[in-house]
Parts: C-alpha cells; sequence; structure tokens
C-alpha cells in the first residue's frame, strides 16, 4: 500500500479517474481542530437547549461531568457518532473535510460505504488514535487503516 503524495504524470490509457492523492499532514490536522471545535459547540448548544427545557438536566448534565470516566466514555461515543454520521451522509465529508476540500474513500478510490463511516468513526474512540498519524507523511492513522479508507486531497 504505497500512495504517492504527488500524481504520477503517466499517462493510463483505460483509466477516466484522476490519480488518488492523500491529504496532507496540515489539512488532516485542520479537518481534525475543526472537527473537534464544532462538535463540542454542538454538545454546548445541546446542553443549553436541554438546560431550557428541562431544568433538571443541569443537574444530570454536571453529575456526568464530575465523573471523568463517565464523562470520557459518553463523550468519546458521542464524538465517533458525530463523525460516523457526517462521513456517511455527507459521502465521506465532514465539517472539517468540506472546508479543507477533502475526503474519505477506500483504499481503492471507491466511495466510503457506511460500514466504513461507522467503522472509522468507533476506531476514533481508541486513545491516543489522533496520535497513530504523526509519523507517517501522509498521514495515515489507525481509522484510515483499520477501515481500509484513506482521506485524499480533492483540490489537487
Amino acid at each position: 500500500m504505497n500512495y504517492e503524495q504527488q500524481p504520477d504524470n503517466s499517462e493510463d490509457l483505460f483509466s477516466s479517474q484522476p490519480p488518488l492523492i492523500r491529504a496532507a499532514s496540515g489539512k488532516r490536522l485542520t479537518n481534525l481542530l475543526i472537527d473537534r471545535v464544532a462538535f463540542y459547540l454542538l454538545l454546548m448548544l445541546m446542553g443549553l437547549l436541554m438546560g431550557m427545557v428541562t431544568p433538571q438536566a443541569v443537574t444530570y448534565l454536571k453529575s456526568i461531568a464530575d465523573n471523568r470516566l463517565l464523562d470520557f466514555l459518553i463523550t468519546s461515543f458521542l464524538y465517533a457518532l458525530f463523525m460516523s454520521v457526517q462521513e456517511a451522509a455527507l459521502g465521506g465529508k465532514s465539517l472539517g473535510k468540506l472546508i479543507t476540500g477533502t475526503r474519505a474513500v477506500m483504499e481503492d478510490g471507491t466511495p466510503l460505504s457506511t460500514h466504513a463511516a461507522f467503522s472509522r468513526g468507533l476506531a476514533r474512540i481508541v486513545p491516543f488514535e489522533p496520535f497513530s498519524a504523526l509519523f507517517d507523511n501522509p498521514p495515515h492513522p489507525w481509522h484510515d487503516r483499520w477501515t481500509n479508507s484513506m482521506v485524499i486531497d480533492e483540490k489537487s
């Protein structure tokens, strides 16, 4: 699985597909930051709405936040769900990917399946998973490896 970061200039007479170019580290980091900020803003909005509709919800949410392990588990699951739904519904895109012009696809270049989108989301729950891309260039984090997917640059 050796993917070039730059397109191959040789022409394939039988291929109508442009070469797949993996997204660079900077774009992947930007995607992560945008998606995390959007996720936490959504959580805050949901908490505010729950508090306005049911004031008892504030006490319940505070009890969850006070239990660090429970808070981590619930937040991780919700983030996995948040990313999975976006990638499944938007054809491999999330808010961050929409902004940076990148898309998650299967390694063979086919569109990301719903199953793969949810598997990618679940893989993100693994502790330290974001750090799995640090030493690869272009990045190939665990949620890509374990689901045979990759993030490509659509603007190259």
